[in-house]
């Protein structure tokens, strides 16, 4: 199916480009000095079609790096929310391969002061 859609939009691209190049087969003569346009040395002369498929190609480059560019806030918050997500699959590692290895399962370390845990208390059901 995707095949079958690829063809349906390359076939007929395919084959409006090639009118397109006969149609505009004539010669033109692009010059690249201001001043004196008749000067052969800085000009060069190629078919119409090539000239405008060229700055069409040239346009999309450049609108392309332009998006790329003006995304690069998003690819480094991107960058640093990864390794944020990193940082911490680390420490829950740690956290459970500690919760595990101690006597208690559901002591877990206190975080905030550096130390290492305290004692578990334990709500009564009366308390509740």
């Amino acid at each position: 199916m995707r095949k079958f859609l690829t063809g349906l939009i390359l076939i007929p691209l395919g084959v409006i480009f090639i009118v397109f190049a006969v149609a505009n087969r004539h010669l033109v003569t692009v010059s690249f000095d201001p001043f004196n346009s008749n000067d052969a040395s800085v000009g060069v002369t190629m078919p119409l079609f090539v000239v405008i498929i060229a700055v069409a190609i040239l346009g999309v480059v450049a609108g392309g790096m332009a998006t790329w560019f003006r995304q690069r806030h998003w690819r480094r918050a991107a960058r640093q929310n990864e390794a944020d997500a990193q940082q911490a699959r680390a420490e829950l590692a740690d956290l459970r391969s500690r919760t595990v290895s101690s006597r208690d399962p559901r002591a877990l370390p206190d975080l905030t002061s550096g130390t290492e845990p305290g004692p578990v208390f334990r709500a009564s059901r009366s308390s509740l």
